[in-house]
């Protein structure tokens, strides 16, 4: 999602948002994982929806997922908007990349 009053012709990553908390800019610092369509899950939402439906048992639904944009039956994880879905495929394949490209220990939530 880009912030509200950006320029379609000059988009920065300070303008892309986390479709699932609305509020991590894709910035310096912050990590993110990039879904089809521009759909952004920064760091601090995957944690969540990592334990949410990797670790906890969370009942299927049939949804489409943000991220890959697949209707399936499976487990997903509901950020604050209403099509924030991301399916489990694609919290365990953004966990992946970010667990291989991230300096820092994105799971764990910032003090």
């Amino acid at each position: 999602m880009h912030r509200e009053g950006t320029d379609p012709d000059n988009v920065q990553l300070e303008d892309i948002l986390c479709d699932f908390c609305t509020e991590a800019a894709w910035a310096a610092g912050t990590p993110c994982v990039e879904g089809h369509q521009g759909s952004v899950i920064c760091g601090k939402c995957l944690s969540v929806a990592f334990v949410s439906i990797v670790t906890c048992s969370v009942d299927e639904q049939e949804a489409s997922c943000v991220m890959c944009l697949e209707k399936r039956s499976a487990q997903f994880w509901q950020g604050l908007g209403d099509d924030a879905i991301i399916c489990r495929r694609c919290v365990k394949q953004s966990a992946g990349i970010l667990q291989k490209s991230s300096e820092d220990d994105w799971s764990k939530p910032a003090s």
